[in-house]
């Protein structure tokens, strides 16, 4: 068994893991540690736990120390100068005439690097800009672009529940999300309806899908044709959250089965993708649809 912690460097980040190396460390403390980056400032989200070294995928740093009143000085220090840097290269990105959005800027602890966020449409050449950069700054100067989803993640913002966004107030890592499970939940799939400020599929449909899925399974598809007592109907609705179908008859007669009922009835199988017509959109939505799947 090996001996970890887990540590943040960033509001809502992902989660490394570090070796302890004896020290006394309790979630919520601030630790210095050696990244591959260089010199990190983090905190302690997970506390001191044992596991398998199988479980490991690389090898452990270990905690360089725990935070004393002048690292995190200097890591309140670090965070004001890099406000500074994020304007002045704005400006030189200007100067350049370079298609590109600046999102965040930041010192490593040691500040041997300043590393600068961004996004744009395609491939940048900005091989000027770093040299310009480097001389103003005097240190490493790293451009790292980034997805839209990065993007909503590094300047927050509120979600149509409104609350803050999860990517930007405690999802660690992206999942990915697809239009099946928006059509799993019985959702719209307007992308108007279902995408998120970072104009792609909303990560909440990831966290329900398991439950969803897994009712689904034990339920045919809408638009099948079923075997019941009462003979042969068409599933015109499902309710995968109560486990019912509700069957329409030839003669327009119309019944929902409950879980125990649905059982009995002899399953279809599910459609498992379509040009769009068995989703109830066009073909050109459909594609739209895809579009913001990441």
């Amino acid at each position: 068994m090996t001996s970890i912690v887990g540590v943040r460097f960033k509001t809502a980040g992902k989660i490394y893991y570090f070796a302890p190396e004896g020290l006394d460390i309790e979630k919520g403390m601030d630790v210095i540690v050696e990244t591959a980056r260089g010199i990190e400032y983090g905190r302690v989200v997970v506390g001191l736990r044992d596991i398998d070294e199988a479980e490991l995928t690389s090898p452990l740093k270990p905690i360089i120390r725990l935070a004393t009143d002048e690292d995190k000085n200097t890591y309140a220090e670090n965070k004001e100068r890099a406000k500074e840097t994020f304007e002045v290269c704005q400006k030189k990105i200007e100067e350049h005439g370079l298609e590109m959005y600046l999102i965040d800027s930041e010192y490593t602890f040691d500040k041997n690097k300043l590393i600068f966020y961004f996004t744009a449409e395609g491939r940048i050449d900005f091989r000027e800009l770093v040299k310009d950069l480097a001389v103003i700054f005097k240190t490493r100067i790293e451009l790292r672009q980034i997805g839209v989803r990065d993007e909503a993640k590094s300047i927050g913002g509120l979600g149509p529940c409104g609350r803050k966004l999860c990517c930007s107030s405690w999802l660690g890592d992206f999942q990915p999300v697809s239009i099946k499970m928006a059509k799993d939940q019985s959702l719209s799939l307007n992308p108007t309806k279902i995408s998120g400020i970072c104009a792609r599929l909303f990560c909440c449909l990831k966290y329900e899908h398991d439950v969803y899925s897994e009712a689904l399974d034990k339920l045919p598809v809408v638009g099948s044709l079923v075997q019941t007592d009462d003979g042969k109907g068409k599933v015109t609705e499902i309710n995968p959250l109560l486990e019912q179908i509700k069957v329409e008859y030839h003669d327009k007669t119309v019944r929902i089965y409950t879980p125990e009922e649905v059982k009995v009835l002899k399953e279809a199988r599910r459609c498992d993708g379509c040009g769009g017509h068995k989703h109830g959109v066009d073909e050109e939505t459909f594609k739209e649809l895809k579009q913001l799947e990441d």
